[in-house]
């Protein structure tokens, strides 16, 4: 079924809607596939095709949602009927609405691949353990915990009896690997992954090199002295700092008083190299979508702008709520749920130098490679920041010893501040935001 005959099929719920009611019929047909791999052998294969319809009803500021699993004409009319009926269980809100037509045109990306929807799975195993090959080849010192390959096929739709109307499709597909290397007594771990919108995209060899560099580098990593100094963010933790930063720049964050940037907006909130964007119509973002969750055209949204704060990223209810407009930021998980509101594709405007010659400037400092409890370390309210994390440290220019089991703390807003500089590494990720180096000073590093 193309996306075509599913926006057919989801207009036709929409327009049945009666005086004084509006509906909305998000419909959904998803592949994907799961390889993991063990030395030489499959541990674990799934393959796996769903399709659904998801229906909002509102009316007199109630909302009424329910979903279906299949897509026959039986079932559309018993989730529509569903639908309608939960809307007596809603809480008034004066608020509420679906989306309307903005005048914006969804940007011409085009993120569908034939070759991923003709690509056998067998090649898919094959992928998965040529990457376990690679990686066991570069040091007779590391092993593989697992081997992994993973796709998704999507297409969906929506129509309202607002007047919208839109249906996009995407590929996507990646590959990862765990790696572990030991020496002696001691054992650490790393990982590596590529991805792309089809197969012929992945670069196995580096992601097997960053699986395996990434473990060996660890080897005989110590406890460092407590102290503040500066630190470099590699690209992937970056990503994960982003994904952390985004939850306060949420228009709905903001509304319910869970982002410490409310009220400030136009104020300087970060160093001067700092421009955060939103750009989902950026093809080379693993997570570029022509369409938000409600139908709009996603766009680029300007958050921070040169250190100051520009916007907060919306979706049609919390931009009405907040006398603004929506973003064409909102979010779906499928047509099981309704829609939320969050970045989408969020991304540092890059400079112009490697890592290496960021780390060159250092005198004293660390390079952060991994971080473990990040979300439940940061409170998006008071800013404060702490994580456990690991990496090696950087004297005199020069990369060093690897250090582990230390904390780095700060607060959002010192970081942010505190930005010194933003290398040109970009990386896409399999996640909504793009990972960079980034260069921070006077963090505080607790450790022995």
């Amino acid at each position: 079924m193309s996306a075509e005959q599913l926006l057919e099929i989801a207009e036709r719920v929409a327009a049945q809607a009666e005086p004084g009611e509006q509906i909305e019929a998000f419909v959904e047909r998803e592949r994907e596939t799961s390889v993991r791999v063990y030395e030489g052998e499959i541990e674990h294969l799934t393959s796996a095709q769903l399709e659904g319809v998801g229906v909002r009803v509102i009316r007199d500021g109630r909302v009424g949602f329910a979903y279906s699993g299949t897509l026959d004409a039986t079932s559309l009319a018993e989730v529509l009927a569903e639908a309608r009926d939960n809307v007596a269980f809603g809480t008034p809100d004066e608020w509420a609405g679906l989306a309307v037509p903005d005048g914006v045109e969804p940007a011409p990306v085009e993120l569908w691949r034939d070759a991923l929807d003709g690509f056998a799975t067998e090649d898919k195993v094959s992928l998965a353990k040529e990457l376990e090959r690679l990686t066991l080849g570069l040091d007779g010192r590391v092993r593989v915990e697992d081997a992994n390959y993973a796709d998704v096929l999507g297409e969906s739709a929506v129509a309202t009896s607002t007047g919208i109307a839109a249906s996009g499709r995407a590929t996507g597909c990646y590959v990862s690997i765990s790696t572990m290397a030991d020496d002696g007594d001691e054992t650490q771990t790393g990982f590596g992954f590529a991805v792309g919108r089809e197969p012929a995209e992945l670069d196995l060899a580096k992601a097997a090199g960053d699986g395996a560099d990434r473990a060996l580098r660890m080897l005989g990593a110590t406890k460092p002295t407590s102290r503040k100094l500066t630190v470099v963010l590699d690209p992937f933790v970056t990503a994960q700092f982003l994904g952390v930063l985004s939850a306060t720049l949420n228009g709905e964050s903001v509304l319910k008083g869970r982002s410490l940037f409310a009220h400030r907006m136009g104020e300087e909130v970060a160093a001067s190299i700092v421009t955060l964007v939103d750009d989902a119509t950026n093809p080379q973002a693993f997570s570029a979508t022509p369409l938000d969750g409600e139908g709009l055209a996603t766009r680029r949204s300007s958050l921070i702008d040169g250190g100051i704060l520009r916007g907060f990223v919306q979706n049609s209810y919390s931009g009405r709520r907040s006398g603004t407009a929506s973003t064409g930021n909102a979010t779906r998980g499928g047509f099981k749920s309704t829609p939320g509101c969050g970045c989408l594709a969020l991304s540092l405007t890059p400079g112009t130098r490697p890592q290496a010659d960021l780390i060159a400037g250092i005198d004293d400092g660390v390079l952060i490679q991994m971080v473990q409890g990040l979300h439940s370390g940061v409170n998006p309210v008071s800013g404060d920041f702490s994580t456990g994390a690991s990496g090696l440290l950087i004297q005199k220019g020069e990369v060093g010893a690897p250090v582990r089991e230390f904390t780095i703390g700060s607060t959002i807003q010192r970081m942010l501040q505190d930005v010194v500089e933003i290398g040109g590494d970009v990386e896409w990720l399999p996640m909504s935001a793009a990972g960079v180096s980034l260069v921070i000073r006077d963090v505080t590093m607790s450790g022995a």
